[in-house]
């Protein structure tokens, strides 16, 4: 994996083959930042990275000048990784928190300019991960929420809903 853009760029990372992860192909997420820059001055923005996994969305937010990250995600092993990667980079403005998505969310209040959720393409409640960000007011005024899922699941009637892409098996959608 490395990272496409900003003052990392370049960089490469190496997630151990125990991660129970699916990353983002780099031809995915050089696509959905082509279009978040568009939308975004990473430069002033906070973003939240849910079901954050090896950190490859997080690493590429903070490459590109975010103020701060947040990195969630329940295993161990993915955290772990995200912790020893951000040293090795000697990267400072990412929080990374092990806990599950759903009851971080129940807790926070802070609004983000950004946020990416990830989930297991599998998991239940995927359905209900909008809801609960806008519902709580998680997303800042001109805040973007991207979520990657399977073709399996449609957002298009959510009232929040701003476009879909596709990009080979990754699908995002784009709320506002």
């Amino acid at each position: 994996m490395r990272i496409v853009s900003g003052y990392l760029r370049g960089r490469k990372f190496h997630p151990t083959l125990n991660l129970p992860v699916r990353p983002t192909t780099d031809i995915a997420k050089e696509s959905l930042f082509n279009i978040l820059n568009n939308h975004l001055d990473f430069e002033n923005i906070k973003a939240l990275d849910l079901f954050a996994g090896t950190g490859n969305i997080s690493l590429e937010l903070i490459s590109r000048g975010c103020i701060s990250v947040t990195s969630i995600d329940s295993n161990f092993k993915c955290t772990d990784f995200i912790k020893k990667t951000a040293e090795a980079f000697k990267i400072e403005n990412i929080q990374i928190i092990k806990t599950n998505v759903f009851n971080f969310l129940k807790f926070i209040n802070t609004p983000f300019d950004f946020i990416f959720a990830d989930p297991p393409y599998d998991m239940q409640g995927i359905p209900t991960i909008p809801d609960i960000i806008f519902e709580k007011n998680l997303l800042t005024t001109d805040g973007f929420l991207v979520i990657e899922h399977s073709r399996e699941i449609n957002f298009e009637s959510h009232p929040h809903f701003y476009e879909h892409r596709l990009y080979g098996k990754v699908n995002f959608s784009f709320f506002k």
